[in-house]
This record gives structure tokens, C-alpha cells and sequence, in this order.
């Protein structure tokens, strides 16, 4: 589902990869919305319009895990971690 990296400089093609420092006490919460500081169209898509919750398009992973499963947005960062937005299916 690569056509979410049209939101972050990316052709919609293919992945786009960012390295990224982590800061102690750094969440995924405070990752996703530094990068949507940076790539405003992604905020756009990311995040609902009347409040900090995420929208229903792109689907959030840490470390391969569906957000929600082992992790929250609140949940702590730490280097190494691997977020994954990935483009959600929808039809049949």
C-alpha cells in the first residue's frame, strides 16, 4: 500500500524509509505528529479533524503489530522501533 507515500514526498509507488532520532520519553504519537509537522498533506490523511485520534485510512504498526495491539499511540518509543504507516483495504 505504498500509495500513502504520496503524503511524504514519495511517488505513491513505492516505500519510503525515514531514520529518525529518537528522544527520550519519545512516543508514537509524538513521532507520527513531528513527521505530519513536516509533510502537512499527511497530517491531512492521518489524523482526524476534531481531535488528537487517528483517521480510519492509514493503519499504524510498531514493530510489525497492529496499533492497538501491543502498542498505543502513548506507547514509549525506543531506537530501533520500526513504525509502518501503511494504506488501509477497503471493498471487497
Amino acid at each position: 500500500m505504498a500509495w500513502v507515500t504520496q503524503f511524504v514526498g514519495g511517488d505513491g509507488t513505492r516505500r519510503k524509509v525515514f531514520r529518525e532520532a529518537v528522544a527520550a520519553g519519545a512516543t508514537v504519537r509524538s513521532i507520527l505528529a513531528d513527521l505530519s509537522d513536516r509533510y502537512p498533506r499527511l497530517r491531512e490523511v492521518l489524523w482526524e479533524r476534531s481531535g488528537g485520534d487517528l483517521g480510519e485510512h492509514i493503519e499504524v504498526l510498531v514493530n510489525d503489530a497492529v496499533l492497538g495491539l501491543s502498542h498505543t499511540l502513548d506507547s514509549e518509543v525506543r531506537e530501533g522501533d520500526r513504525i509502518t504507516l501503511l494504506g488501509q483495504y477497503t471493498g471487497g
